[in-house]
């Protein structure tokens, strides 16, 4: 048992085990027999009554193994990672994908445009002449008077057909091969009767039935028959266009290489826009998955934040119980007979006496805080007059301030006809714990400013506490909600948070801004 501090003679004690942290409410005792028990329950060994002690070297002592700690993790921080490192490769084979069949398709169609435009010549050359197709006769070792046309007619039409294939826009070199692999005709004259039996993609062009056959674009090896009459400035594509005869047959093959600039500007275009759109597509789901992750993290932090806070409840609960039902009889008791001995003429002992009875409405303060702190804060809410709360307090406080040379700065206004919303004994502890920071704050005395005002955004009644105390410093401020938390050597750390908690419950909120040496401001908003 020890004595509390300020006591004389030792007239009240702790238990040793509330002290220590080891208190519990005793159980009650079993109702079932000896007897019974042992009828029931099943034979097991004898168990000796006493554990040997573990034997240990000499002059050491053995210490339970300590858990590791915990690293907490950073639930945000890690999503932003994984998803970069998820997106960034999707959105890249996304883009890489999207702008391969851009290309392909655009070349496609350069293609088919180019192989209609060679039909369109050979169908009207073949009309004016009267034959059923001008393909056959492309090669001028086909024999025209088996068809029953002329051979000078037959190569008039041919002429014009081979003069419109110069005319294609952003060429390079046009050639026409018979199906032994001859030139028959080009733009570049040197080729014309030239073979070549060395292009894979002249062979695929005639086994082909397609339109288009094949089509390259970028710098391929030089071959025989690659001889252009413009030198491409970048690139080339070769395209190869199989005409088939009446029967269906490919009899020749049209191979036309290209450098279409504008046709290539617009693909980079389009692919400049793929990449663009596929970036801002990964970058807004980043975002979307972000904020709710983001929010995700901020609840599950508050819900913890809520759960240590309600485990410290309960264990205030638990503690203010065992201690309101220890003490409150024996400080009543206590007080009781300093009052007593604080009537005597004895100067010394009255002194004594009067230190007894601060010392015991200190504890009661302690235990009235922890009680109330443990409660659970109704929802209920009704109209509060701050004026009114506040004006009683004041007036409870006249001596203290007088005592610590507190100057008090407060005049009422019009804002005074206002109610909040709230509860009225819970508004008048806030007020009260405020308050009473404010003057422990100012130990050689300063001065209270108060100030009631409407704001809005959010709309709402605002009270604002400034004192010219001692202040607190970024560490005490970030702390200074937290339960149990105190720097007085006699508080108990539960006015703010239970300030917060109480404003919080009514939908207001509390601001704290301090600076060393300066003075603290307490703003408290309630919803009007």
């Amino acid at each position: 048992m020890k004595d509390i501090a300020g006591l004389p003679g030792g007239g009240l004690r702790f238990p040793a085990a509330l002290r220590s942290g080891r208190w519990r409410w005793p159980r009650r005792a079993s109702t079932v027999s000896a007897s019974a028990s042992e009828a029931t329950a099943p034979a097991v060994a004898p168990q000796p009554a006493f554990a040997p002690p573990r034997q240990t070297a000499p002059g050491t002592r053995e210490t339970p193994p300590s858990a590791a700690p915990v690293r907490p993790f950073n639930l945000l921080r890690w999503f932003s990672i994984a998803s970069l490192a998820a997106l960034l490769p999707v959105a890249a084979v996304t883009g890489t994908v999207l702008s391969h069949f851009v290309t392909q398709q655009a070349l496609q169609r350069d293609a088919l445009l180019t192989a209609q435009f060679i039909y369109n010549c050979l169908g009207v050359e073949a009309a004016q002449i009267g034959a059923v197709s001008l393909v056959p006769f492309l090669d001028p070792r086909v024999d025209t008077w088996s068809a029953g046309l002329s051979p000078k007619v037959v190569a008039q039409a041919r002429s014009e057909v081979y003069e419109h294939l110069e005319t294609l826009p952003d060429v390079l070199l046009t050639s026409v091969y018979a199906r032994d692999g001859k030139i028959v005709w080009s733009t570049n004259r040197d080729l014309i009767g030239t073979f070549t039996n060395e292009n894979e993609e002249l062979r695929e062009a005639f086994a082909s039935k397609m339109d288009v056959a094949k089509h390259h674009a970028g710098n391929m090896s030089e071959r025989s028959e690659q001889r252009f009459v413009v030198e491409p400035r970048e690139f080339f594509i070769e395209n190869y266009v199989p005409l088939t005869d009446p029967k269906g047959e490919v009899v020749a093959v049209v191979e036309v290489y290209k450098e279409p600039r504008h046709l290539m500007d617009s693909i980079r275009a389009g692919q400049i826009l793929v990449w663009m759109t596929t970036l801002a597509g990964g970058f807004v789901i980043y975002l979307g998955l972000f904020s709710i992750v983001r929010r995700g993290s901020r609840v599950l932090s508050q819900q913890q934040r809520q759960l240590l806070e309600a485990q410290s409840q309960v264990f205030a609960g638990e503690m203010a119980t065992a201690l309101a039902h220890s003490l409150r009889n024996p400080l009543a008791s206590v007080r009781s007979s300093a009052e007593l001995a604080a009537c005597t003429d004895d100067l010394p002992v009255r002194k004594n006496a009067q230190d007894i009875i601060t010392q015991v409405d200190f504890l009661s303060q302690w235990v009235r805080e922890l009680l109330l702190y443990s409660r659970p804060i109704s929802g209920e809410t009704e109209p509060v007059d701050l004026c009114t709360v506040l004006d009683s307090l004041l007036a409870s406080f006249g001596p203290t301030f007088e005592r610590s040379n507190v100057r008090l700065n407060w005049a009422r206004n019009e804002v005074c006809g206002t109610h909040v919303k709230g509860n009225t004994s819970l508004v008048r502890q806030a007020l009260h714990s405020v308050i009473s920071n404010a003057v422990e704050a100012m130990p050689r005395g300063g001065e209270l400013r108060i100030e009631l005002r409407k704001v809005k955004n959010p709309d709402g009644v605002e009270l604002t506490f400034s004192d010219s105390g001692v202040g607190m410093t970024e560490q005490q401020l970030e702390s200074a909600f937290r339960p149990f938390h105190t720097t007085k050597s006699h508080g108990l750390g539960v006015g703010l948070p239970m300030l917060k908690r109480a404003m919080e419950r009514f939908g207001g909120f509390v601001a704290l801004s301090s600076e060393p040496n300066v003075g603290t401001q307490v703003r408290l908003h309630f919803k009007g």
